[in-house]
């Protein structure tokens, strides 16, 4: 064996994070569905024919608690209800839920 210094290998997580990006390019353009759900509620069909304008569902959420914010259907943060402006509302995620992705 010589005594020669090899060229360092380049540093995984660098040519990792650059790569990453680059590859991400493709996606941008996706259209995704993102939903923010307040609560649910399981009532019977009964129950739900008999709603009117006017009626309150409870859901089992309480007042200041957290939201769930899916991506295509998929739980992936929690959040809280903000005024954008005096006409719409919005999210703010507080929390991003980690998911197992065998599922």
């Amino acid at each position: 064996m010589s005594d020669q210094n090899p060229t360092p290998a380049p540093d995984l997580r660098e040519t990792a994070e650059v790569g990453t990006a680059k590859d991400l390019e493709a996606v941008y353009d996706i259209s995704v569905t993102v939903s923010a759900v307040l609560g649910k509620a399981t009532m019977q069909v009964s129950q739900l024919l008999k709603l009117g304008r006017g009626a309150v569902v409870e859901l089992d959420r309480r007042l200041g608690e957290a939201i769930d914010i899916y991506v295509n259907n998929r739980l992936i943060a929690r959040g809280e209800v903000v005024m954008v402006d005096n006409t719409r509302l919005g999210v703010t995620m507080t929390e991003i839920v980690k998911s197992d992705r065998s599922q």
